[in-house]
């Protein structure tokens, strides 16, 4: 369902960008290009993301989009190349790179994406969490917080469960494609040693408040704050399918991951759209579709974007840029999802229109 929602986004994301980038004059100049990116993009994020399944989506996607884009470069350009006030005039070069240089220059990219998507597999973190996985029960918070309905079927404790799996963990992946990177571009060992230390020692502080940012997530929701933010929403009625994904946008700017937003409030999704009269499915999707839009203003993406760029010291700046795209974001995923609840509902999956089966008291 959430590959029938986001590809509508997808197509507009690039002219998007390139407005806020450069404006609207500079973007209907570019307009064939953007339209041959944000299509090529959507169209195999649908098809990837409903006749194969969520593993290969985006990266299928962005290879379609930058194959696309290439192509079409071979038979157009834009009239007025763009560059940035201070950019030197870029000297073009009369030929292009050799294989053997574009192949290097690629490496890093395609080894990530071959171990990313090797990780992602259910196979591959069954495996890998059976060869080493250790789970440790916090105390004093373990089942001793309990969530009820109308956010869980019945009165059930919350588990506090600290799982430590160094090698199913998703950033496990990123650190051997960057070794095999590093020994395929001839690195050293010395080198590539000296550059990781580098890299926490650049990161240190935004790690610290990616930290921060976790701990201050994990308490709003063994506090039920999150819970009760959910519970106002919920109570919009018949709205409903416009603030659902406002929930999931909520979620991923308090605690930076659509995983941890899903499950803060995907099961309190389910269960209003089941009192409300929609599909449970859509409203679990439009919580994941509104996290993405989150994505842009939560700490973490923010600290880190603003240490890779070398913009530390100005998040507050960059937070109050693209606070006002993301928020516009939601409200046309708010739209969409109302236009799926109520006009279009034949969108949502038929064997997953079902609502779920139990009935709690409200």
């Amino acid at each position: 369902m959430t590959g029938r929602q986001l590809p509508v986004f997808s197509l507009i994301i690039p002219f998007w960008l390139v407005a806020a980038l450069a404006g609207w004059r500079a973007m209907r100049e570019v307009w064939p290009a953007c339209l041959v990116a944000g299509l090529s993009f959507s169209i195999v994020q649908f098809l990837v993301s409903n006749l194969h399944g969520p593993w290969l989506v985006d990266t299928a996607s962005a290879l379609a989009s930058i194959g696309a884009v290439l192509l079409l470069l071979r038979f157009w350009r834009p009239r007025t190349p763009w560059r940035f006030p201070d950019e030197a005039a870029a000297v073009t070069a009369s030929t292009g790179p050799g294989a053997g240089q574009m192949l290097r220059a690629w490496s890093p990219w395609l080894m990530l994406t071959v171990a990313v998507f090797i990780w992602a597999l259910p196979a591959t973190k069954a495996l890998l969490s059976s060869v080493a996985e250790w789970k440790f029960s916090i105390p004093g918070l373990d089942g001793l917080v309990l969530k009820a309905p109308p956010l869980a079927p019945d009165l059930r404790p919350e588990s506090a469960i600290y799982t430590l799996n160094l090698l199913a963990a998703t950033g496990t992946a990123p650190l051997l494609a960057a070794l095999a990177a590093g020994v395929f571009l001839g690195v050293g060992a010395g080198e590539l040693g000296r550059t990781y230390l580098r890299t926490i020692w650049r990161v240190r502080f935004s790690l610290l408040t990616i930290s921060g940012m976790l701990a201050l997530a994990f308490t709003s929701r063994y506090a039920g704050l999150d819970s009760t933010l959910g519970l106002a929403f919920a109570s919009t009625g018949v709205l409903f399918p416009f603030f659902s994904p406002v929930l999931g946008w909520l979620g991923v700017a308090l605690t930076g991951s659509d995983t941890a937003s899903n499950v803060l409030f995907g099961n309190l999704q389910q269960i209003t759209a089941h009192q409300v009269g929609i599909s449970p499915v859509l409203a679990a999707a439009a919580n994941s579709t509104g996290g993405v839009m989150g994505k842009m203003i939560d700490a973490q993406s923010i600290v880190v974007a603003g240490v890779a760029t070398g913009q530390q010291g100005n998040e507050g700046r960059i937070l109050r840029s693209v606070f006002w795209h993301s928020l516009a974001l939601v409200a046309l995923v708010g739209l969409l999802v109302l236009l799926q609840a109520y006009v279009f509902p034949g969108v949502v999956p038929a064997s997953a229109s079902r609502p779920v089966s139990f009935s709690p008291r409200l």
